[in-house]
């Protein structure tokens, strides 16, 4: 099937609206727990992240009773066929992390024609002008605050090894187009700055993709531009954005221990810590998966049979993973046994 444009979508979305059911009347009562039915939509199911949000969201769905439908919605067709779909099932709302973060005016027309509530989840929805959707319920990181953590965990990194700031050089893998890459990049490069590194010498290596060979392509391109830097400071949005970097550099003759590259998420970055040679990927900020999961269907499961609607905007932070002490970690966050 051809894909609509987005603006076609929106119209749809917005079309929607004037047919849509009447909502329950208000002496229906609230509903038991065993009524109440929620979706999970995210965008990439087959990635360890979104895999780990939906064991949680599992769980929580188990404790609380309540009933779990999981869907992958991977552009913004399947985003509304979904909705449609949750409608007809009798779901009373659901938990999003869009394809595409400019769908959020169609989303949010489309939920309230089918008068399902809506929490976004991850990537927060852009309205006009490329602004937040501030009205919209969501639960995000604070990624900029998550930045900061890689940007001084890599130049205590520097301190330790006793690199010379005379050879030595920032790589950041940036991918601008999406908010919370840039936020991540930029906060990491500011307490970088903020710890006396030089500006002049921190280098953007930007991704056509946000994948391995993504990563691996930019800063390739970097090194070609730079070849008397002896030693790399390198951070990105992802891990696998610092995966591709760490590739080209040892593509490039640079030794483990020459540089030091940490990511984020902490998710896809486990076999490579488990690797019995250290490589330059030193760590990770591990996100949250489970507040990600968990917390965002347990507060839709409260605002449908109690009421109780959740804040308009909730942030969740990371802990900083290494070589040393990830197994551990995993395990107390519940993501490994």
């Amino acid at each position: 099937m051809k894909k609509l444009p987005l603006i076609a979508l929106w119209l749809l979305a917005a079309l929607g609206a004037g047919c849509s059911k009447s909502p329950a009347p208000a002496d229906a009562g609230a509903p038991t727990k065993a009524d109440v039915k929620i979706g999970f939509l995210v965008k990439q199911p087959e990635v360890s992240w979104f895999q780990l949000e939906w064991r949680f969201a599992d769980q929580a769905a188990k404790e609380l009773g309540f009933t779990l439908v999981k869907i992958g919605a991977t552009d913004g067709e399947k985003v509304l066929g979904a909705i449609d779909t949750l409608a007809a099932s009798g779901a009373q709302g659901f938990v999003i992390c869009t394809p595409d973060t400019h769908l959020g005016p169609s989303i949010v027309a489309k939920a309230k024609a089918a008068n399902l509530k809506l929490i976004s989840v991850d990537d927060q929805f852009l309205g006009a002008g490329g602004q937040p959707m501030k009205d919209v319920h969501h639960l995000g990181i604070s990624a900029a605050k998550i930045g900061e953590t890689v940007g001084v965990a890599l130049a205590a990194e520097m301190k330790r090894h006793g690199w010379a700031t005379a050879d030595t050089a920032v790589c950041a893998v940036t991918f601008d187009e999406l908010a919370t890459a840039k936020e991540r990049t930029d906060g990491a490069i500011a307490a970088i700055v903020a710890a006396g590194f030089p500006k002049d010498k921190i280098f953007h290596a930007p991704q056509r993709t946000s994948d391995i060979p993504g990563g691996f392509d930019a800063v390739n391109v970097l090194l070609t531009q730079q070849p008397a830097v002896k030693h790399w400071l390198v951070c990105g949005m992802n891990d696998w954005a610092v995966l591709g970097a760490v590739r080209a550099l040892e593509g490039r003759g640079f030794a483990a221990d020459s540089c030091a590259g940490i990511g984020i998420n902490g998710t896809d970055c486990i076999d490579e810590l488990e690797k019995a040679k250290p490589t330059s990927f030193v760590g990770s900020v591990l996100l949250s998966a489970r507040s990600h999961g968990y917390q965002t269907v347990t507060m839709m499961f409260h605002w449908i049979k109690d009421g109780a609607e959740p804040a308009t905007d909730t942030r969740t932070a990371g802990v900083l993973i290494t070589r040393e002490n990830f197994r551990q970690v995993l395990k107390e966050q519940g993501v490994r046994d």
